[in-house]
């Protein structure tokens, strides 16, 4: 059966399924390429950011040359924030090391939910698709044999080739689920290696603001 000769003989509610399996399928690709080459720059910017970080002189010097690398902004951040708030306010108060802290924790938070963005979606459409699958086929057999109850009594050609076009949507729902859990696994794990390098950036710099004030 063709996507045309389906759309004609189906129902709105397997329309409908079929729709969303398209939706969620066209999400998760677009997802999948983006976040791909977004954290591909990462893994290559990262590094030497950190790295130009280090051979600077002096902290202003060290920003300017971590801009050159920082093309997607997850070091950049972090820095920013290490420029306190100034007196006279709560989140002045205290010592310098726990303001440190909780500024390069929500800055780090910050780049962390930029980077995870579409991790929802790929889990959704992961978790759903079989189940909307599963559904379609069903919803097709069941209108399949009721129609052939109504022409007559049932014989195995009669029932095989409806049977056969509603497991479709079981293979559609499978098609649109395993890139998306293949994506979310490989791009989850980008993103805790991205954090934990960040987390170590951002550990090494509240040390040295601690001792060394910038």
């Amino acid at each position: 059966m063709s996507p045309h000769d389906f759309w004609l003989h189906s129902d709105a509610i397997s329309r409908s399924l079929a729709l969303l399996l398209l939706v969620l399928s066209v999400g998760s690709w677009v997802i999948i390429f983006w976040k791909w080459r977004l954290l591909a720059r990462v893994a290559l910017d990262l590094p030497r950011g950190i790295a130009a970080f280090w051979q600077a002189p002096a902290f202003d010097d060290a920003q300017q040359r971590v801009s050159q690398f920082d093309r997607d902004a997850c070091i950049t951040p972090l820095l920013a924030a290490t420029l306190l708030p100034v007196g006279g306010t709560l989140a002045s108060a205290g010592d310098r090391h726990p303001q440190l802290t909780r500024v390069l924790r929500d800055a780090l938070q910050s780049v962390v939910k930029r980077l995870q963005w579409g991790q929802v979606w790929l889990a959704t459409a992961g978790a759903i698709s079989p189940f909307v699958g599963l559904l379609g086929t069903v919803w097709g057999i069941f209108n399949a044999l009721t129609g052939m109850a109504d022409g007559g009594p049932l014989t195995i050609d009669k029932v095989a080739g409806p049977v056969g076009e509603a497991l479709i949507m079981t293979a559609a729902g499978l098609a649109v689920a395993i890139p998306a859990v293949l994506g979310y696994n490989i791009l989850g794990r980008q993103i805790n290696h991205t954090e934990a390098l960040l987390e170590g950036f951002a550990h090494d710099l509240r040390a040295l603001l601690t001792e060394h004030p910038a």
